[in-house]
């Protein structure tokens, strides 16, 4: 298991890439809807902050291995769909 610092740093960086993805299909694919990209955009920052708040505090009397395991699924199962909802952005 990687320390905290590694694992926020991880989320930034995964969640910046989407984001500037997020841009850069809403410029080049013709035109999407405008409602739509902004609550994508919307949906990655939140993504950002919930995640790296719960890296800092885990949930108390879970271990912390089991604890952040299960916050790794469930962050790459969000950044699935959201890669998802980019492609279907059309």
């Amino acid at each position: 298991m990687t320390n905290k610092r590694d694992l926020k740093r991880i989320i930034n960086y995964i969640c910046d890439d989407l984001f500037a993805e997020c841009i850069a299909a809403s410029l080049y694919s013709g035109k999407p809807n405008a409602e739509n990209v902004n609550s994508l955009l919307t949906t990655i920052i939140r993504l950002q902050s919930d995640y790296i708040r719960r890296v800092s505090h885990p949930e108390p009397g879970m271990p912390a291995k089991k604890y952040y395991k299960v916050l790794t699924e469930s962050f790459n199962k969000e950044v699935s769909e959201i890669i998802d909802n980019i492609g279907n952005m059309n």
